[in-house]
């Protein structure tokens, strides 16, 4: 008989062994996911909030703060899927010189391990699920000596070289 609790331990074992790493797999996917995720997105709004009308007149880049986070808001919500909930924190927005910082934050998928009870930490109704939180800071980094304008901007009136983005095309002194 003590052959078979053995038998019965190292079953459990398999079991406790499949779901942590199941647990620690779904972890790590959306922790990679959200960091991306949030780079790709909160630099593409960074870029998109310069004020270029601003640009053309004092040769200083500075950002808009309600554009930024318009921007942001829109292709993050565009990004996630209608099932997730995130936190998301704007700790630093600065307009000149434009630097942001943004902290995230979800919950992994929930399992059921064993009979979890609502009041052990890190469950919800006998759900275990695993806190995931991402910060990012960004600042525009631009050389002094050039000359950036957009041509979809009216403003611009002068003449650089021409240099294309998904978006728009950018000039730069020659």
């Amino acid at each position: 008989m003590k052959e078979a609790y053995w038998g019965y331990w190292l079953v459990l074992l398999g079991i406790f062994v499949v779901v942590v790493m199941l647990l620690s797999n779904d972890a790590t996917t959306t922790n990679s996911q959200d960091y991306y995720q949030l780079k790709e997105v909160a630099n593409s709004a960074l870029y998109d909030s310069i004020d270029y009308s601003y640009y053309s007149q004092t040769r200083q880049i500075r950002i808009l703060k309600e554009v930024f986070v318009e921007n942001f808001l829109r292709r993050f919500s565009e990004t996630v899927q209608i099932t997730d909930t995130y936190d998301i924190q704007f700790l630093d927005l600065y307009e000149s010189p434009p630097k942001v910082s943004i902290k995230i934050s979800t919950s992994t998928a929930g399992f059921i391990v064993g009979r979890d009870t609502a009041d052990t930490v890190g469950t919800e109704d006998g759900v275990t699920k695993l806190d995931v939180v991402n910060s990012i800071d960004l600042i525009v980094e631009f050389n002094a000596n050039e000359r950036i304008t957009n041509n979809c901007n009216p403003f611009c009136e002068d003449i650089y070289r021409e240099e294309t983005s998904t978006e728009c095309t950018y000039y730069t002194d020659i």
